[in-house]
Protein backbone atom coordinates (compact mmCIF):
# COMPACT_ATOMS: atom_id res chain seq x y z
CA UNK A 1 0.00 0.00 0.00
CA UNK A 2 1.14 3.30 -0.90
CA UNK A 3 -0.42 4.95 2.64
CA UNK A 4 -0.45 3.69 6.19
CA UNK A 5 -4.50 5.05 6.53
CA UNK A 6 -5.21 3.06 3.11
CA UNK A 7 -7.98 0.02 3.88
CA UNK A 8 -6.59 -3.44 3.90
CA UNK A 9 -7.11 -5.09 0.45
CA UNK A 10 -9.77 -7.32 1.48
CA UNK A 11 -11.69 -4.38 3.61
CA UNK A 12 -11.15 -2.57 0.10
CA UNK A 13 -13.24 -5.36 -2.04
CA UNK A 14 -15.71 -5.68 0.91
CA UNK A 15 -17.08 -1.51 -0.01
CA UNK A 16 -16.69 -1.92 -4.08
CA UNK A 17 -15.02 -3.05 -6.90
CA UNK A 18 -11.15 -2.56 -7.90
CA UNK A 19 -9.92 -2.34 -11.14
CA UNK A 20 -6.41 -4.90 -11.76
CA UNK A 21 -3.81 -3.64 -14.53
CA UNK A 22 -3.40 -5.34 -17.68
CA UNK A 23 -0.84 -8.23 -18.99
CA UNK A 24 2.87 -7.09 -17.89
CA UNK A 25 4.01 -8.81 -20.73
CA UNK A 26 1.90 -6.49 -23.30
CA UNK A 27 3.37 -3.72 -22.16
CA UNK A 28 6.85 -4.55 -22.08
CA UNK A 29 6.56 -5.73 -25.16
CA UNK A 30 4.93 -2.51 -26.63
CA UNK A 31 8.46 -0.71 -24.97
CA UNK A 32 10.44 -2.52 -27.36
CA UNK A 33 11.29 -5.23 -24.24
CA UNK A 34 12.38 -8.81 -25.85
CA UNK A 35 10.33 -11.56 -23.71
CA UNK A 36 11.34 -14.29 -25.61
CA UNK A 37 13.56 -15.77 -23.20
CA UNK A 38 11.94 -18.75 -20.65
CA UNK A 39 12.23 -16.13 -17.55
CA UNK A 40 9.79 -14.12 -19.81
CA UNK A 41 9.36 -10.76 -17.81
CA UNK A 42 11.55 -11.98 -14.85
CA UNK A 43 14.50 -11.44 -16.52
CA UNK A 44 13.90 -7.84 -16.55
CA UNK A 45 14.46 -7.84 -13.14
CA UNK A 46 18.08 -8.36 -13.51
CA UNK A 47 18.29 -6.59 -17.01
CA UNK A 48 16.04 -3.69 -16.66
CA UNK A 49 14.43 -3.23 -13.31
CA UNK A 50 13.51 0.45 -14.53
CA UNK A 51 11.33 -0.96 -17.45
CA UNK A 52 9.15 -2.93 -14.91
CA UNK A 53 8.47 0.12 -12.68
CA UNK A 54 7.07 2.17 -15.63
CA UNK A 55 4.87 -0.47 -16.79
CA UNK A 56 3.16 -0.89 -13.75
CA UNK A 57 2.89 3.38 -13.31
CA UNK A 58 1.35 2.99 -16.99
CA UNK A 59 -1.56 1.04 -15.60
CA UNK A 60 -1.85 3.21 -12.34
CA UNK A 61 -2.01 6.37 -14.50
CA UNK A 62 -4.19 4.02 -16.86
CA UNK A 63 -7.26 3.54 -13.88
CA UNK A 64 -5.84 0.48 -12.44
CA UNK A 65 -5.73 0.40 -8.52
CA UNK A 66 -3.45 -2.94 -7.96
CA UNK A 67 -0.52 -3.91 -9.83
CA UNK A 68 0.75 -7.33 -10.04
CA UNK A 69 4.10 -7.92 -9.88
CA UNK A 70 6.94 -9.47 -12.45
CA UNK A 71 7.39 -12.25 -10.45
CA UNK A 72 4.95 -14.94 -12.20
CA UNK A 73 7.83 -16.78 -13.37
CA UNK A 74 10.56 -15.89 -10.73
CA UNK A 75 11.77 -19.63 -8.77
CA UNK A 76 14.06 -20.53 -7.78
CA UNK A 77 14.44 -23.50 -10.18
CA UNK A 78 13.78 -21.10 -12.87
CA UNK A 79 16.59 -18.81 -11.89
CA UNK A 80 18.67 -21.69 -11.21
CA UNK A 81 18.73 -23.19 -14.69
CA UNK A 82 20.45 -19.44 -15.91
CA UNK A 83 23.04 -20.54 -13.20
CA UNK A 84 21.59 -17.23 -10.81
CA UNK A 85 22.23 -18.93 -7.50
CA UNK A 86 19.49 -18.83 -4.87
CA UNK A 87 20.65 -15.56 -2.83
CA UNK A 88 20.20 -13.54 -6.09
CA UNK A 89 17.20 -15.37 -6.91
CA UNK A 90 15.57 -14.29 -3.33
CA UNK A 91 16.97 -10.72 -3.98
CA UNK A 92 14.92 -10.75 -7.11
CA UNK A 93 11.65 -11.85 -6.45
CA UNK A 94 11.90 -9.43 -3.27
CA UNK A 95 12.48 -6.68 -6.06
CA UNK A 96 9.83 -7.83 -7.86
CA UNK A 97 7.47 -6.45 -4.79
CA UNK A 98 9.92 -3.08 -4.32
CA UNK A 99 9.37 -2.42 -8.06
CA UNK A 100 5.63 -2.46 -7.68
CA UNK A 101 5.75 0.04 -4.80
CA UNK A 102 8.04 2.45 -6.33
CA UNK A 103 5.37 2.19 -9.02
CA UNK A 104 2.78 3.33 -6.79
CA UNK A 105 4.91 5.72 -4.71
CA UNK A 106 5.87 7.81 -8.26
CA UNK A 107 1.97 7.42 -8.89
CA UNK A 108 0.88 9.42 -5.83
CA UNK A 109 3.84 11.86 -6.80
CA UNK A 110 1.89 12.56 -10.41
CA UNK A 111 -1.39 13.15 -8.15
CA UNK A 112 -2.99 9.68 -8.04
CA UNK A 113 -4.66 10.07 -4.61
CA UNK A 114 -6.82 6.48 -4.60
CA UNK A 115 -5.43 3.57 -2.98
CA UNK A 116 -3.18 1.54 -5.32
CA UNK A 117 -2.11 -1.94 -4.12
CA UNK A 118 0.64 -4.20 -4.98
CA UNK A 119 0.22 -8.00 -5.80
CA UNK A 120 3.00 -10.50 -5.82
CA UNK A 121 2.57 -12.78 -8.37
CA UNK A 122 2.96 -16.58 -7.92
CA UNK A 123 2.49 -18.73 -11.26
CA UNK A 124 2.11 -22.38 -11.51
CA UNK A 125 4.90 -25.08 -11.82
CA UNK A 126 4.53 -25.23 -15.11
CA UNK A 127 5.57 -21.72 -15.54
CA UNK A 128 8.64 -22.54 -14.59
CA UNK A 129 8.99 -25.43 -17.08
CA UNK A 130 8.40 -23.03 -20.12
CA UNK A 131 6.87 -25.90 -22.00
CA UNK A 132 3.44 -24.83 -22.32
CA UNK A 133 1.90 -27.36 -19.13
CA UNK A 134 1.03 -24.27 -17.24
CA UNK A 135 -2.24 -24.30 -19.42
CA UNK A 136 -2.46 -28.52 -19.08
CA UNK A 137 -1.04 -28.89 -15.43
CA UNK A 138 -1.01 -32.42 -14.95
CA UNK A 139 2.54 -32.31 -14.03
CA UNK A 140 2.69 -36.23 -12.25
CA UNK A 141 3.56 -34.31 -9.02
CA UNK A 142 2.01 -34.63 -5.86
CA UNK A 143 0.10 -32.24 -3.84
CA UNK A 144 3.44 -32.15 -0.99
CA UNK A 145 5.85 -31.80 -3.74
CA UNK A 146 4.17 -29.43 -5.16
CA UNK A 147 3.01 -27.70 -2.03
CA UNK A 148 7.19 -27.97 -1.69
CA UNK A 149 8.20 -26.17 -4.85
CA UNK A 150 5.69 -23.06 -4.54
CA UNK A 151 6.41 -22.69 -0.26
CA UNK A 152 10.12 -21.15 -0.54
CA UNK A 153 8.81 -18.48 -2.52
CA UNK A 154 6.00 -17.51 -1.22
CA UNK A 155 8.24 -17.34 2.02
CA UNK A 156 10.35 -14.54 -0.02
CA UNK A 157 7.57 -12.44 -1.38
CA UNK A 158 5.44 -12.51 2.15
CA UNK A 159 8.51 -11.21 4.22
CA UNK A 160 8.72 -8.27 1.86
CA UNK A 161 5.34 -7.33 2.58
CA UNK A 162 2.74 -7.09 -0.45
CA UNK A 163 -1.00 -6.64 -0.18
CA UNK A 164 -1.44 -9.76 -1.08
CA UNK A 165 -0.49 -13.03 -2.75
CA UNK A 166 -1.40 -13.69 -6.62
CA UNK A 167 -1.50 -17.27 -6.77
CA UNK A 168 -2.39 -17.03 -11.01
CA UNK A 169 -3.17 -18.78 -14.67
CA UNK A 170 -3.72 -21.92 -12.53
CA UNK A 171 -4.22 -24.62 -13.86
CA UNK A 172 -4.72 -27.49 -11.94
CA UNK A 173 -7.07 -28.04 -8.65
CA UNK A 174 -4.23 -30.08 -7.70
CA UNK A 175 -1.81 -27.24 -7.59
CA UNK A 176 -4.65 -25.43 -6.05
CA UNK A 177 -4.77 -27.58 -3.13
CA UNK A 178 -0.86 -27.73 -2.49
CA UNK A 179 -0.88 -23.76 -2.75
CA UNK A 180 -3.65 -23.43 0.20
CA UNK A 181 -1.63 -25.79 2.08
CA UNK A 182 1.71 -23.45 0.98
CA UNK A 183 0.35 -20.46 2.38
CA UNK A 184 -0.54 -21.10 5.76
CA UNK A 185 1.00 -19.02 8.60
CA UNK A 186 2.26 -16.58 6.16
CA UNK A 187 1.27 -13.03 7.33
CA UNK A 188 0.30 -12.36 3.35
CA UNK A 189 -3.05 -13.31 1.82
CA UNK A 190 -3.81 -14.67 -1.26
CA UNK A 191 -6.38 -14.48 -4.30
CA UNK A 192 -6.48 -17.62 -6.01
CA UNK A 193 -7.01 -17.61 -10.50
CA UNK A 194 -7.36 -20.60 -12.24
CA UNK A 195 -7.06 -20.52 -15.76
CA UNK A 196 -9.68 -22.28 -17.52
CA UNK A 197 -11.54 -24.00 -20.63
CA UNK A 198 -15.14 -23.61 -20.72
CA UNK A 199 -16.68 -24.93 -17.17
CA UNK A 200 -13.56 -26.94 -16.19
CA UNK A 201 -9.70 -26.10 -15.58
CA UNK A 202 -7.55 -26.52 -18.00
CA UNK A 203 -6.64 -29.55 -15.99
CA UNK A 204 -10.15 -30.81 -16.69
CA UNK A 205 -11.81 -30.90 -12.91
CA UNK A 206 -15.29 -29.12 -12.91
CA UNK A 207 -15.03 -25.24 -11.75
CA UNK A 208 -17.26 -26.55 -8.48
CA UNK A 209 -14.86 -28.80 -7.35
CA UNK A 210 -12.15 -26.25 -8.06
CA UNK A 211 -13.45 -23.40 -6.23
CA UNK A 212 -14.92 -25.40 -3.17
CA UNK A 213 -11.28 -26.07 -2.45
CA UNK A 214 -11.28 -22.30 -1.34
CA UNK A 215 -14.04 -22.15 0.23
CA UNK A 216 -13.20 -22.57 4.03
CA UNK A 217 -9.90 -21.27 3.57
CA UNK A 218 -9.21 -17.84 5.84
CA UNK A 219 -5.87 -17.11 3.32
CA UNK A 220 -7.54 -16.49 0.34
CA UNK A 221 -9.84 -13.37 0.25
CA UNK A 222 -10.59 -13.57 -3.39
CA UNK A 223 -11.72 -16.38 -5.88
CA UNK A 224 -11.70 -16.26 -9.74
CA UNK A 225 -10.07 -16.44 -13.37
CA UNK A 226 -7.71 -15.00 -15.68
CA UNK A 227 -5.57 -15.68 -18.94
CA UNK A 228 -8.75 -17.09 -20.29
CA UNK A 229 -11.16 -16.11 -23.04
CA UNK A 230 -13.75 -13.77 -21.88
CA UNK A 231 -16.66 -15.79 -23.33
CA UNK A 232 -15.37 -18.51 -20.57
CA UNK A 233 -15.96 -15.67 -17.87
CA UNK A 234 -19.55 -15.00 -17.02
CA UNK A 235 -20.18 -18.62 -16.00
CA UNK A 236 -16.85 -18.66 -13.99
CA UNK A 237 -17.76 -15.50 -12.03
CA UNK A 238 -21.08 -17.22 -10.74
CA UNK A 239 -19.67 -20.41 -10.04
CA UNK A 240 -16.80 -18.58 -7.75
CA UNK A 241 -19.40 -16.04 -6.12
CA UNK A 242 -22.08 -18.90 -5.22
CA UNK A 243 -19.51 -21.90 -4.31
CA UNK A 244 -17.03 -19.80 -2.00
CA UNK A 245 -19.08 -16.70 -1.20
CA UNK A 246 -15.55 -14.97 -1.08
CA UNK A 247 -15.17 -12.04 -3.96
CA UNK A 248 -14.29 -12.74 -7.64
CA UNK A 249 -11.08 -11.90 -9.06
CA UNK A 250 -11.48 -11.74 -12.97
CA UNK A 251 -8.73 -10.61 -15.81
CA UNK A 252 -9.37 -12.38 -19.23
CA UNK A 253 -7.28 -12.35 -22.19
CA UNK A 254 -8.24 -10.00 -25.16
CA UNK A 255 -10.06 -12.45 -27.09
CA UNK A 256 -7.60 -12.98 -29.42
CA UNK A 257 -5.84 -16.14 -30.55
CA UNK A 258 -2.37 -17.59 -29.78
CA UNK A 259 -1.07 -18.92 -33.02
CA UNK A 260 2.10 -21.06 -31.73
CA UNK A 261 3.34 -22.14 -35.06
CA UNK A 262 3.67 -18.33 -36.08
CA UNK A 263 4.23 -17.04 -32.79
CA UNK A 264 1.93 -14.39 -33.53
CA UNK A 265 -1.77 -13.93 -32.20
CA UNK A 266 -5.04 -13.46 -34.32
CA UNK A 267 -8.35 -13.05 -34.56
CA UNK A 268 -10.05 -9.69 -32.68
CA UNK A 269 -10.02 -8.69 -29.19
CA UNK A 270 -13.59 -9.70 -27.81
CA UNK A 271 -13.61 -8.05 -24.56
CA UNK A 272 -16.41 -5.57 -24.05
CA UNK A 273 -17.71 -2.76 -21.55
CA UNK A 274 -21.02 -4.91 -21.80
CA UNK A 275 -18.82 -8.22 -19.73
CA UNK A 276 -17.54 -5.97 -17.60
CA UNK A 277 -20.93 -4.84 -16.33
CA UNK A 278 -22.39 -8.36 -16.07
CA UNK A 279 -19.18 -9.25 -14.03
CA UNK A 280 -19.14 -6.64 -11.00
CA UNK A 281 -23.05 -7.51 -10.94
CA UNK A 282 -22.67 -11.19 -10.88
CA UNK A 283 -19.90 -10.57 -8.07
CA UNK A 284 -17.01 -9.99 -9.51
CA UNK A 285 -14.72 -7.38 -7.45
CA UNK A 286 -11.76 -7.22 -8.91
CA UNK A 287 -11.80 -6.60 -12.69
CA UNK A 288 -8.75 -6.09 -14.83
CA UNK A 289 -7.07 -8.04 -18.33
CA UNK A 290 -4.40 -10.39 -18.69
CA UNK A 291 -2.91 -11.32 -22.03
CA UNK A 292 -3.14 -8.38 -25.14
CA UNK A 293 -5.18 -6.32 -22.72
CA UNK A 294 -3.25 -3.02 -22.31
CA UNK A 295 -3.58 0.50 -20.98
CA UNK A 296 -6.23 1.57 -23.00
CA UNK A 297 -8.47 -1.68 -22.17
CA UNK A 298 -8.23 -1.00 -18.22
CA UNK A 299 -9.10 2.90 -18.41
CA UNK A 300 -12.18 1.37 -20.33
CA UNK A 301 -12.71 -1.02 -17.81
CA UNK A 302 -12.05 1.74 -14.94
CA UNK A 303 -14.45 4.11 -17.11
CA UNK A 304 -17.10 1.55 -16.76
CA UNK A 305 -16.68 0.54 -12.96
CA UNK A 306 -16.84 4.03 -11.87
CA UNK A 307 -18.75 6.45 -14.59
CA UNK A 308 -18.35 10.08 -14.17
Amino acid sequence: MTSDTAPLLADALAAGTLVLDGGLSNQLGAAGHDLSDELWSARLLADRPEAIAEAHLAYFEAGADVAITASYQATFEGFAKRGIKHDRAAELMAKSVELGVDAAVEAGQRGIKRPLYVAASVGPYGAMLADGSEYRGRYGLSVAELEAFHRPRLEVLDLVGPDVLAFETIPDAVEAEALLRAVRGLRTPAWLSYSIAGDRTRAGQPLEEAFALAADADEIIAVGVNCSAPEDVDSAVEIAARVTGKPVVVYPNSGETWDAKARAWTGRSTFTAEQVERWGTAGARLIGGCCRVGPEAITSIRRTLTPS
